[in-house]
């Protein structure tokens, strides 16, 4: 069995914000990591643990002080955040981010299938293509392949979100980035959105590496659990460690690992 090509490989990242002043704050402090093909690794850690700064390195946002970050194999870490689009799908925690408000649910999608092509004046959307779409909405279990003609902001905030979720995949990028995608959701509505979201990715094979401040959903979703604490990975387990890790399980384990008993304070256990 051929080895699976290394999808994200960061190494050594160092960010340090307002240097130099009063509010200078650390938040990267040299983290390395590697993703394989079809990984997904959910990445928890306390307010300033440094896990969205990572996530936001990642896609462009951010620039790095130190460090290299390569995607699919290319060196993007001096490539501005609209080039490295073209590797990266990217669904952000609130919900109207990702979609066009005034649009219908059909022509969101056309934009997001036809991204990186040439640009014409006509959005026409063939018989085909609304095929396509009523298929791949099918997956979300929301019943919104029957409503391809409704304005997308008239769905709910979980219906949206679902919606960007399927328009950040629809190209299969080579990195999804899942930025606290259900944060701002209600739990019924938030464990829709994630069960689509784990059906998506294991579908697509999608490397995928999730956000998130929910320690359950650390747990439950995913294949590798990477927590962070004071701008370091301190955490990473995978496979059937990771499957039989419990919440007070994964605390012990934090304490154990940060020296420190702040765990209860500083994550949030939903």
């Amino acid at each position: 069995m051929a080895e699976k090509k290394t999808m994200l490989e960061i190494d050594s990242l160092h960010k340090t914000f307002d240097r130099g002043t009063v509010n200078e704050k650390t938040a990267l402090r040299g983290v390395s990591l590697q993703l394989k093909e079809g990984e997904f690794a959910t990445v928890i850690g306390g307010n300033g643990a440094g896990k969205s700064t990572l996530l936001n390195a990642v896609a462009g946002v951010w620039s790095v002080d130190g460090g290299t970050i390569s995607i699919g194999g290319v060196n993007v870490t001096a490539m501005p955040e609209h080039r490295r689009a073209q590797f990266i799908g990217r669904v952000f925690q609130d919900p109207t981010m990702g979609t066009a408000a005034t649009m219908q649910i059909e022509e969101n999608l056309a934009l997001a299938a036809r991204r990186g092509k040439r640009r014409t004046l006509r959005l026409g959307i063939t018989k085909a293509e609304r095929a396509e779409y009523v298929e791949r909405l099918k997956i979300l279990d929301l019943g919104l392949e029957s409503r391809l003609a409704t304005k997308v902001g008239l769905l709910s905030g979980g219906q949206r979100q679902a919606l960007t979720l399927l328009m950040a995949t629809l190209k299969r990028p080579q990195l999804l980035l899942l930025d606290e995608h259900t944060a701002a959701l209600d739990p019924k509505t938030a464990a829709k959105v994630l069960d689509a979201t784990d059906r998506i990715v294991s579908r697509d094979h999608l490397t995928t590496l999730m956000i998130t401040h929910n320690m359950k959903d650390a747990i439950h979703h995913g294949s590798r659990l990477i927590m962070m604490y004071e701008g370091r990975i301190v955490i990473d387990v995978s496979g059937e460690e990771k499957k039989k890790l419990t919440v007070p399980q994964l605390l012990e384990l934090f304490n154990k690992v940060s020296g420190s008993d702040e765990a209860d304070d500083k994550l949030l256990l939903s």
